[in-house]
């Protein structure tokens, strides 16, 4: 994984508050807080636009580029539906596996049964998720975000490795199953 935008934004945050503690500490609290928030959005719509990105791409490569199921894919099940894949308030991902098929959905909770980092990313990208949507489906000004920065970007960091894996897992699975029926014909 290279440096992504909430990387850069982490790192430019940290310059502009060392240069604050040095002038006034309300000023760095007002900073910190309004930080706090951005960047949980920041992480939060980075992972929306990497699944999106993924399915898009499953679908092309799925449909061998076919026009019409790429045009459908994108307007019926990525477009404004990004929010519905997740059940934000669970502590697994087990329904979006599901929305892959029920061979996907098992082969990740055997995935995820015997690794827990990988069970720990995906509650670190769920609750950043969760976070977000309370936040900005509360009123956002006065929104009380218990996580500071960095708890935010350490959760950021832990989710990337679950929304950096999804793509090579859905295709670890499919060339197991193609594998498995080239060998039983």
């Amino acid at each position: 994984m290279g440096t992504s935008s909430v990387d850069e934004l982490y790192s430019d945050f940290q310059e502009i508050v060392g240069n604050l503690d040095q002038l006034e500490g309300s000023l760095r609290v007002t900073a910190e807080d309004t930080f706090r928030k951005n960047l949980l959005l920041a992480a939060a719509s980075y992972f929306e636009s990497k699944i999106k990105e993924f399915i898009m791409r499953l679908a092309e490569r799925s449909s061998g580029s076919s026009e019409m199921i790429v045009a459908f894919v994108r307007k019926k099940a990525v477009e404004r539906q990004y929010h519905t894949y997740f059940q934000w308030e669970s502590r697994n991902a087990n329904s979006f596996f599901g929305l892959f098929g029920q061979g996907y959905k098992s082969y990740m909770a055997e995935r995820v049964n015997a690794n827990q980092n990988y069970d720990e990313a995906i509650q670190a990208f769920l609750e950043l998720g969760q976070a977000r949507n309370q936040m900005v489906h509360q009123d956002f000004g006065s929104f009380r975000l218990e996580r500071t920065s960095e708890e935010i970007f350490e959760l950021y960091r832990k989710a990337c490795t679950f929304v950096d894996s999804l793509e090579t897992s859905l295709d670890e699975y499919l060339q197991s199953i193609s594998e498995t029926r080239s060998l039983g014909t």
